[in-house]
């Protein structure tokens, strides 16, 4: 039976995670979805405080109306900071044949299960949901809407990413090597292998990094750092621009 797991890396997550939580039990259906797996890079705020919360107030719910479970298991994991080492330890543990890989920030489609159970089935065994930031500023919501197509340069991990857990242990998972840019390059070889749908239903993501360091200045530097990734740079080179100009 096609299962669905969802694997969360953390890190100081406390303003979105407990929503994130209740956004994917009231958006999917409990019977596609295996287990929840959220893997924490050592946050420092109420992170897991929160995860527990919600986990316990979810049993709680579902003892009071007679049920076992009013949603999928959710199992907490501790690893070294870093989303590639992060969500290469979710999909170890994970039990699903379809891995889906979200960021904290990021809240899928209602149905987003469905819609990714018929893309597999279809044969369609990678991809990710078009995209659309919480801001009306005009280029991010031209950069949204350029999230339909197909083409390369307009993916990224906020879009989200499911993978068929064999083709996922096939490539050797995400690249360790990288503490950025880390979707990108499981993306690049999922397009080289032709095996990447883009599902036209919008993910919502935040734009906080916008917010924060200006919606012209990022863009530059993402642009930089996909430029510089073109022309060769290797995954330190990428992490040391990262860390000058972005974190």
């Amino acid at each position: 039976m096609t299962k669905i797991s969802i694997i969360i890396p953390v890190l100081n997550e406390e303003k979105d995670i407990g929503k994130l939580l209740v956004h994917l039990n009231e958006h999917s259906s409990k019977s596609n979805i295996s287990d929840i797996i959220l893997v924490d890079g050592g946050s420092q705020d109420n992170t897991i405080q929160i995860i527990n919360k919600v986990t316990s107030s979810a049993v709680e719910r579902s003892r009071k109306r007679g049920f076992d479970c009013a949603q999928p298991d959710i199992t907490l994991l501790h690893s070294e900071k870093g989303r590639a080492k992060q969500m290469n330890l979710g999909a170890k543990k994970a039990t699903g044949n379809i891995l889906y890989f979200l960021h904290a920030d990021s809240y899928p489609p209602k149905h987003f299960d469905d819609l990714i159970i018929s893309e597999v089935n279809k044969g369609h065994l990678a991809g990710c949901f078009r995209m659309q930031f919480d801001s009306q500023h005009w280029w991010l919501r031209l950069a949204s809407w350029l999230t339909q197509f197909s083409w390369r340069a307009c993916r990224g991990g906020d879009q989200s990413q499911f993978i068929t857990r064999e083709l996922f242990n096939e490539i050797g998972g995400y690249d360790e090597s990288f503490i950025i840019y880390e979707d990108n390059i499981l993306i690049n070889e999922l397009y080289e292998r032709k095996q990447f749908i883009v599902i036209n239903k919008k993910i919502r993501t935040s734009a906080r990094l916008y917010k924060k360091h200006g919606i012209w200045t990022l863009q530059y530097h993402f642009w930089a750092i996909y430029v510089k990734k073109w022309f060769g740079a290797s995954a330190d080179d990428l992490f040391a621009y990262y860390k000058t100009h972005i974190k």
